[in-house]
């Protein structure tokens, strides 16, 4: 049954957290479609939508919490009485169900007309990109590109993982990323230490942004987005080498830094990256638009698949679309100057 045709003529049903982290076994579960409950006789909008989450309402409306926001004495939406989703994204059609495994993602997808589109739409609208990357962003040579963007203001946000930082700082003080010679594509002697090397680089100055100011770190995303303010969150995991001391470790914490910024993205980039992209996807509403570059299909269909029906999949190599991209916002900003506002 699609979720808009639920009972909406009745005051919306609260029950009390009666402990921390614990809901009546009947709690609403949310979507990530646009919501709205039923209380005290008037329609009220659900703010910080996204997927699996609890609606908890109090004197200043109702709001999505995670299970583990819950506390004891919370007003928790429970049954599906006096609520109402709305797909923003339908396109006129039937269904606005929610539901999993949904989407079409096609490698013979138009990809020229999707990266114009986008960037007509960042350069006409003055929207700005949450990019959520990937370390194939620099090992396909995209880096060069995507650091253009953070120079040119069109960047919002970079959240990514250590590889990416890592492999980013490693190719801009040694030449490599993975031990691969940027230049030639060769590998280079002894150049499987190299990401260890920049590791212990930026441990020596205790920061990104200290190894920024100490003028060892010169160029690069990582040095982009110090120089020009653009924050960033790095999300650890179990394989990372080091970590830096930027990256953020505890799972919880990452999570949060994510959903802060995912919360205010105008147009989300996923970038070669199926962890962050479907950890993203979970976090946004639907309404938010979101576009997947992998060279791998299953990753857009799997972001997909995951409840993010709002993702556009393009299945081709990240850096020949950051190529493109930008490319294109080079062509609109010699035909038509800068933007008008930043």
């Amino acid at each position: 049954m699609a979720l808009s045709k639920f009972n909406i003529d009745k005051n919306v049903l609260l029950k009390k957290a009666t402990m921390d982290k614990h809901v009546p076994d009947d709690f609403y579960s949310t979507t990530n479609y646009t919501t709205f409950i039923y209380h005290n006789h008037q329609w009220i909008k659900v703010k910080n939508q996204r997927m699996d989450a609890l609606i908890v309402v109090d004197e200043n409306g109702a709001v999505c919490k995670k299970l583990r926001d819950i506390k004891r004495g919370d007003m928790v939406v429970c049954g599906d009485t006096g609520i109402k989703v709305i797909n923003e994204n339908n396109d006129g059609k039937e269904d606005n169900s929610f539901s999993f495994m949904n989407n079409y993602v096609s490698s013979e997808r138009r990809n020229d007309m999707i990266i114009k589109e986008l960037a007509q739409d960042i350069f006409y609208n003055n929207k700005k990109l949450t990019l959520v990357a990937g370390p194939v962003v620099v090992h396909t040579g995209g880096d060069q590109y995507l650091s253009q963007l953070i120079r040119h203001n069109y960047v919002a946000c970079l959240l990514t993982g250590n590889a990416l930082a890592v492999h980013d700082i490693e190719k801009n003080l040694y030449g490599t990323s993975l031990g691969v010679c940027a230049k030639t594509g060769k590998v280079t002697h002894n150049g499987y230490r190299n990401h260890m090397r920049a590791i212990n680089q930026v441990m020596k100055y205790g920061s990104i942004k200290k190894t920024v100011e100490a003028k060892v770190l010169n160029s690069g995303i990582m040095y982009e987005c110090i120089k020009n303010n653009v924050p960033f969150v790095l999300a650890g995991s179990l394989r990372d080498d080091g970590p830096l001391p930027d990256t953020i470790t505890d799972i919880i914490q990452a999570q949060d830094a994510y959903s802060e910024h995912l919360q205010k993205a105008e147009i989300v980039l996923v970038l070669g990256t199926m962890l962050h992209g479907i950890a993203s996807g979970n976090m946004l509403p639907a309404k938010t638009k979101m576009i997947c570059v992998d060279i791998n299909a299953a990753v857009g269909t799997k972001l997909s698949d995951r409840g993010s029906s709002q993702a556009i999949g393009l299945v081709t190599d990240v850096g020949l679309f950051l190529n493109l991209l930008v490319t294109e916002i080079n062509r609109l900003e010699n035909k038509l100057g800068t933007r008008i506002a930043t």
